[in-house]
């Protein structure tokens, strides 16, 4: 009974730790990568380093998307679109205040 007592805390700490940092970025991550695969041509995007532009077309071949900027086209792995700043670029300005 005392060794149990000795852990309790530790276990504690775990299952802190899963439910407030472990489980929301599984959720994100699962949250992205559906967002990722419901992209389609012609959606505005924000990658995760900043560039605007619009999904031109797709290569299955390598799982990436080609993005069209104003001075060409870009070739970006599929989880390098932002999902947090991609949804707030199709916003519509009503919602926006």
């Amino acid at each position: 009974m005392d060794q149990i007592k000795q852990f309790l805390p530790f276990i504690l700490i775990f299952v802190v730790m899963y439910f407030f940092m472990i489980r929301p970025q599984m959720q994100k991550a699962k949250k992205e990568k559906k967002f990722a695969e419901e992209l389609k041509k012609g959606d505005r995007v924000v990658t995760k380093s900043g560039l605007h532009g619009k999904v031109f077309d797709f290569s299955e071949k390598n799982n990436a998307v080609i993005i069209e900027t104003g001075s060409g086209k870009l070739t970006y792995d599929r989880s390098a679109i932002s999902l947090e700043m991609s949804q707030k670029l199709n916003q519509p300005a009503a919602d926006k205040k």
